[in-house]
């Protein structure tokens, strides 16, 4: 008891001296600091540009109510007439780097190169990368976060159709064509795990899709086979997009490219060897899932044997092309769950049956962490270190950038800037990625989500997740909260 006593102390003054010290000093030298958007989250001017719907503009249209606030992204923080403020918002905070997405559909509103491409587009995010690269900042841009152009949901059904990763390859090399003289780093896809369950397994996300077996408000849909054909998709897809940069244009343009992953990571709700096999379990369904194709070119054989012929299988050809495609894993970190093992069941599956488990955040009456504005979200660094431990050990320690990693207050319509909170949540999980760093994890970099508060999917703008406050009562102005005079300390 002693030892563990002992240990404990040294654990706490360790923690506590790290976090009062914490400056860029802390991390290896060249580690990148910066926040993180989406175009549909931030753009607005959703009717503006050339620029055509997308799924979460038809969605947030036709179902008001899966929206909290019934808001959509019509304006959002409107970065399209003001990325230039939001640039030098960044530029005085002292951030390195930048990661946005490209709206798919202001680039190609048809969706493909069939149905042309909006030259008033391509010169926006032209506009905004010179911008953003004259304040200083390193861009890491992604090409699909969750907007897909309703022309092809509307042609083919989107990622639920194998064309989708030719159109995606083109989509793609038309962005490294016209902007991969100056973007150095490319995301093709954010979170696939997230738009594939909240898409096509429950339906709360666009463009929501799921099963009549869940008692939910949502289209028709098979939740127990689509959410494995769409992330089939979105994984071939990737690859594609990879390919082509790999042949054409790294060579020349001298860039890195990476995929975007999430999970939270996952205790035991026991010691039990049950609830320890569901934590595990959990992960391969949550994470390996999209990690061990990038890593061997095939799914995990737990998902193999749990699904059965309801997972698609890759061709030799498609093994090929997806293993090793990526220069980095992007990873956003938020939360983390309790896994309780639970029955398999074999009438009714669905993705959220398959992997045998269910979760909670509560053990023993009390909760994993700290509950934050959203429902799901509950404070829990150390799981990000054990995340990144997890992945350095189980898939040959790749590069590695932290993409997103932020908390929420609820907005209850005062304009607050002290946001201690999240001081306190992004401090202790600095010191847990500096943990992993110090234990062999090659992360080279740290993104905040978010910059500003924004349109929060299903959530609207009930919650603010931002650094930066944004006023919607009084003509989207920018304030700066106390987490943002915090990082432009440290960053100085």
């Amino acid at each position: 008891m002693r030892t563990i006593g002992f240990s404990l102390i040294v654990f706490i003054f360790v923690f506590v001296e790290f976090v009062d010290s914490l400056n860029r000093t802390n991390f290896p030298k060249g580690f990148l600091f910066g926040s993180a958007s989406s175009s549909y989250q931030y753009e607005g001017a959703s009717n503006e540009g050339g620029r055509r719907p997308s799924i979460w503009d038809t969605f947030t249209h036709n179902n008001p109510g899966k929206i909290e606030d019934q808001s959509s992204g019509v304006i959002a923080d409107d970065s399209y007439h003001r990325y230039m403020e939001d640039a030098s918002i960044m530029k005085d905070i002292g951030f390195d780097a930048y990661k946005f997405s490209i709206s798919w559909s202001r680039i190609l509103p048809g969706g493909n190169l069939r149905g042309g491409i909006n030259r008033e587009g391509i010169t926006y995010y032209n506009n905004l990368i010179d911008e953003l690269l004259s304040n200083g900042l390193q861009l890491f841009v992604t090409l699909f976060h969750w907007d897909l152009p309703q022309a092809l949901e509307d042609k083919y059904s989107g990622f639920l159709s194998p064309n989708i990763v030719n159109d995606f390859a083109d989509y793609a090399e038309l962005c490294y064509r016209e902007f991969g003289d100056r973007v150095k780093n490319w995301i093709t896809v954010n979170e696939p795990l997230t738009y594939t369950t909240q898409g096509y397994g429950n339906g709360l996300f666009a463009p929501g899709r799921c099963s009549k077996w869940l008692p939910l408000n949502c289209s028709a849909g098979n939740s127990s086979t689509e959410p494995y054909l769409v992330t089939h998709h979105q994984i071939l897809a990737h690859a594609a997009a990879f390919k082509v940069y790999k042949d054409k244009y790294q060579i020349s343009q001298k860039g890195q490219i990476g995929i975007t992953l999430n999970t939270p990571w996952i205790l035991p709700h026991s010691q039990s060897k049950a609830d320890t096999d569901a934590a595990s379990r959990a992960l391969v369904f949550l994470y390996d899932w999209f990690m061990e194709p990038l890593k061997s070119g095939s799914y995990p054989i737990e998902m193999v044997n749990n699904t059965g012929e309801r997972l698609p299988k890759f061709s030799r050809e498609q093994s090929l092309m997806v293993k090793g495609s990526f220069d980095f894993i992007g990873i956003n970190y938020y939360t983390a769950n309790y896994a309780v093992n639970a029955p398999c069941i074999t009438e009714n599956q669905t993705i959220f049956s398959d992997a045998c488990v269910y979760f909670t955040t509560m053990r023993d009456g009390v909760q994993i962490g700290p509950k934050a504005g959203s429902d799901w979200l509950y404070i829990y660094p150390r799981g990000i270190q054990e995340l990144l431990l997890y992945t350095k050990e189980k898939f040959n320690n790749p590069v590695i950038y932290i993409t997103e990693n932020g908390v929420d207050e609820i907005n209850d319509g005062t304009r607050s800037l002290e946001d201690n909170m999240r001081i306190d949540y992004i401090n202790n999980h600095l010191y847990y990625v500096h943990s992993a760093i110090q234990n062999g994890v090659n992360v080279k970099g740290y993104f905040v989500w978010s910059l500003l508060d924004n349109f929060e999917w299903a959530e609207g703008y009930t919650v603010r997740f931002g650094i930066v406050y944004v006023d919607y009562k009084d003509g989207l102005k920018r304030y700066l909260k106390k987490s943002a005079e915090w990082f432009k300390k440290i960053l100085h």
